[in-house]
């Protein structure tokens, strides 16, 4: 693979991640997700007005999209990728609870392994894109 080769693979790689981190975050701001989001933030993290588990879904919605649009642009590519990275592992508490209490979130709750190895994956696909 020549040099040129890697930077278009990298290119299609940021588009289809800032594809997929776009559509995830819209999905944050459709009501009905939006709730089953909120459900999943785990009691603990469940503090005050601010954090309340809606607030947290349409900061994390809005992150996503941020995150989306910076992998696309030159200038702000890799604090993008960074801050992805940095999400996928602020997230992973919430899916891990759902996947803890699979009776409550039924389909929507990826169970904990495959969703770890995806969050890996997708922080390796993050990273890679801006190496």
């Amino acid at each position: 693979m020549t040099h040129a080769d890697f930077e278009l693979a990298q290119l299609l790689l940021r588009i289809l991640l800032a594809f997929v981190f776009f559509g995830m975050g819209i999905l944050h701001f459709l009501p009905k997700v939006a709730r089953g989001m909120a459900a999943m933030i785990p009691p603990r993290i469940r503090r005050g007005d601010l954090l309340r588990p809606i607030n947290l879904v349409y900061f994390t919605g809005v992150c996503e999209i941020a995150g989306a649009v910076g992998l696309l642009l030159p200038a702000t590519r890799v604090a993008a990728a960074l801050a992805l990275v940095v999400f996928l592992i602020a997230v992973f508490p919430a899916n891990a609870y759902a996947a803890k209490h699979r009776e409550k979130f039924g389909r929507t709750a990826i169970p904990l392994w495959p969703r770890l190895v995806a969050q890996l994956v997708l922080i390796g696909l993050c990273i890679v894109t801006v190496v």
